[in-house]
């Protein structure tokens, strides 16, 4: 049968180490505990009650002490420590003021051994659940609204946990990278679901009581959350498709513009050719390396057509993408905006944007315009094998 090791991070939690120990010792389910791992970031007496609550126990109890210096990532951080010490299949994590009871480890990873899961979450908003733990009104509204904003920035990943806020939870360790956990605060579970695709179950839980020792509940940490949530959309946004598309497409942009400028001054200065030619010249070999570095680099997974066809629609876009900067500069010189440089630069760059914003939806459009995600064409295909079998 798999095996648990408890991750408990505990900060001046000296009060509460022993009865959460020995209320652990008493449970029996399949499988069992391997180990229970504090990591420790107290400044009281803390460390010297578990030496002493471990030398005590039948049950392997072990102890990270961080010092000042290294608490990276504060709470959750030492989470994400306990996460990398851990050897068990599963590690369920849990707070140490005892609001999370013990008595519903067994719960928790009879959820894990027998489903179909990667995560296992003790939820407070599931049916069943209840947050009645919360010292106050305020605090209960701050974690719902909390729970809430997470699920509105992140609906795919969340949208099988009602309780992202929690601290007590289980993962299959083999299922989360923790190299990619980026800690910071009390949410790590927000940032566990977020950064790994996971399968989650929930199991109702009632939210304790604190039994000792005072909440770390502070503006600060809330100021983090927002730090937090802030960082992972960015982080999932750089990391979707579209947004490399869209960088590539920067470089390359930036490449075509050297090679245009260095084409046009290669003609007109060494080889003594006129302006209009070098222009013409310079943009249309831009324009055909513009169309295969794109073809090649910024959307190779969605080529499908042939060269020709899509060089000719490429050239056509670009057209009106450089008649749309021409345009610019001729509405501005019109409007008697170019006695300054400034005014010229203005326009100009107005142009610039106006045309890469129309060459990156429009090429996206109409030249490289194969599918996306392979459950498209597999969505397609299955679709022709029914009509052919009607």
């Amino acid at each position: 049968m798999s095996s648990v090791t408890i991750v408990v991070p505990t900060c001046n939690e000296s009060g509460n180490v022993a009865e959460l120990v020995r209320r652990l010792g008493q449970l029996t389910f399949s499988g069992g505990i391997d180990e229970v791992i504090f990591v420790d970031d107290s400044n009281d007496g803390t460390p010297a009650v578990i030496t002493e609550v471990s030398a005590g126990s039948l049950m392997p109890v072990r102890m990270m002490h961080r010092e000042p210096g290294d608490r990276i990532g504060g709470l959750s951080g030492a989470v994400v420590a306990g996460l990398a010490a851990a050897d068990s299949p599963w590690v369920l994590v849990m707070d140490g003021d005892l609001q999370h009871p013990p008595e519903d480890v067994p719960r928790l990873m009879a959820a894990a051994f027998d489903g179909d899961a990667d995560t296992v979450v003790a939820s407070r908003y599931c049916a069943g659940g209840d947050s009645r733990g919360l010292s106050n009104s305020a605090r209960r509204l701050v974690s719902t609204v909390s729970t809430r904003l997470a699920g509105l920035l992140f609906p795919w990943r969340l949208r099988r946990c009602t309780d992202s806020m929690t601290g007590f939870f289980a993962v299959r360790r083999a299922a989360v990278d923790v190299a990619t956990l980026q800690p910071r605060g009390f949410k790590i579970l927000l940032e566990i679901l977020v950064r790994n695709p996971l399968r989650v179950v929930e199991v109702p839980f009632i939210f304790g009581e604190r039994v000792s020792g005072e909440s770390k509940a502070s503006l600060r940490q809330g100021l983090r959350f927002v730090v937090q949530l802030a960082t992972l959309r960015w982080d999932m946004w750089w990391a979707t498709k579209r947004a490399r598309e869209i960088r590539a497409f920067a470089v390359v942009g930036v490449a075509n513009l050297a090679l245009d400028v260095g084409v046009f001054n290669l003609l007109v200065l060494p080889l003594g050719r006129g302006a209009g030619v070098a222009k013409l010249v310079s943009t249309s070999v831009a324009t055909v390396a513009s169309y295969f570095m794109n073809r090649h680099w910024t959307w190779r997974h969605r080529v499908r057509s042939r060269v020709h066809r899509e060089l000719a629609i490429f050239t056509l876009l670009s057209l009106v993408a450089l008649g749309a900067a021409e345009g610019c500069l001729w509405i501005s010189h019109s409007l008697g905006y170019n006695s300054t440089l400034a005014d010229n630069l203005s326009a100009n760059g107005v142009g610039l944007a106006i045309g890469m914003v129309w060459r990156f939806w429009s090429f996206r459009r109409w030249v490289f315009t194969a599918p996306d995600e392979p459950a498209e064409a597999t969505a397609r295909v299955q679709q022709r094998v029914l009509v052919e079998v009607d």
